[in-house]
């Protein structure tokens, strides 16, 4: 809105020609995000401790957590007010690649809602069954592939698959785009959820992930930088930076309830919806693949459940102590806030490897 209001004035005032630019704008959304986060955050809180929203957890779970029982949840719809406001406010939005991001991103959380929503009023750690999320999910993520078909073919966005470390490595799919997609935003979404099992682990993940696929969006939708760093480009996409700039800054206000202790949870309503969000960009810039690079944290502990469960069915052993992969570390002893700071730091050098791959081709 700030874009369409302000920026038609840069031919009467020269200072009004910033809002052209999509940094300016994103450092903007960053702000606003964060802003918005910092005023609403203890009101919000208060409000879910007045309507007694609070976290079920899980018997199978640490016996430790069960201190954190009571906790308000359903914080993640704090996230995604910070995280769609601060967009509308400073995005280009003529461009339908940020209504795509925005709509996916409220879908999924929709599915986050409704399955917290029914835990709150079963008042047990049960919602949607695993069988009705993943359709729902599944659903969704097909509606967005069609959605990305559909665009207008100035976008470029094709049903192709560009791998990384290789020069013009771009396969053309065909109709396996629409189940890639699926696969693509279904396994980020729950990766994200499975992370969100300690006091800011999830959320400070997000933030990595979400400021690296900021880059990405804008060189994607930059013609001389991707040509050079030999990317696939897509016409509008760096306008999708200034959406992932919002979903920093509101990450980074979420964070500072979310810190261990944590005074509340995102819930499903925002782990889902974020994991939601970040597939969505990396579908969006044609970042498929690298996202296995960016979100190595979110995939990390996808996998020691995949692996655990496999194991036990197979079996009857388990790999690990407990899955997700952070459980097994705290019954190995270590402490909560190391387990965070440890990840956070894995997440860190996950994202600077994926960055390696715009040189390394």
């Amino acid at each position: 809105m700030l874009y369409h209001l302000l920026y038609p004035l840069h031919e009467q005032f020269a200072v009004f020609n910033v809002f052209r630019y999509i940094t300016f704008r994103a450092a903007g959304a960053v702000v606003t995000a964060v802003f918005l986060s910092l005023v609403l955050g203890p009101w919000f809180v208060r409000s879910l401790r007045r309507l007694s929203i609070g976290q079920n957890i899980r018997d199978v779970g640490p016996e430790s957590h069960q201190v954190k029982a009571g906790t308000p949840t359903m914080g993640g719809l704090l996230i995604l007010l910070s995280l769609l406001l601060p967009t509308l406010l400073w995005a280009n939005l003529t461009n339908p690649l940020i209504w795509l991001a925005m709509l996916l991103t409220l879908a999924f959380g929709a599915i986050g809602f409704a399955d917290d929503w029914l835990k709150i009023r079963r008042r047990r750690n049960l919602g949607l069954t695993a069988r009705t999320k993943f359709l729902l999910q599944a659903l969704v993520a097909a509606a967005a592939a069609s959605a990305v078909l559909g665009l207008p073919e100035i976008h470029g966005l094709e049903p192709t698959v560009a791998l990384p470390f290789f020069k013009r490595a771009i396969f053309n799919i065909g109709w396996l785009y629409v189940p890639f997609v699926v696969v693509v935003l279904v396994g980020s979404s729950n990766a994200v959820n499975l992370t969100d099992g300690l006091d800011g682990l999830a959320i400070g993940a997000t933030i990595i992930a979400a400021a690296t696929y900021g880059i990405f969006t804008y060189i994607a939708g930059n013609a001389v930088v991707a040509g050079y760093l030999q990317v696939p480009f897509v016409r509008g996409v760096g306008e999708v930076a200034i959406f992932c700039s919002a979903l920093v800054g509101a990450s980074l206000g979420f964070l500072w309830f979310n810190a261990h202790p944590a005074e509340v949870f995102m819930g499903d309503v925002g782990s889902l919806a974020i994991g939601g969000a970040i597939g969505t960009v990396a579908v969006l810039s044609k970042q498929e693949i690298v996202l296995l690079l960016v979100g190595g944290l979110f995939v990390l502990e996808a996998m020691s459940v995949i692996i655990q469960v496999t194991s036990f069915k197979l079996t009857g052993r388990r790999v690990f102590r407990m899955a997700p992969l952070h459980h097994h570390f705290e019954l190995a002893g270590w402490s909560e806030p190391k387990i965070i700071v440890r990840f956070w730091i894995m997440a860190i050098l996950c994202s600077l490897l994926s960055l390696s791959t715009l040189k390394l081709r």
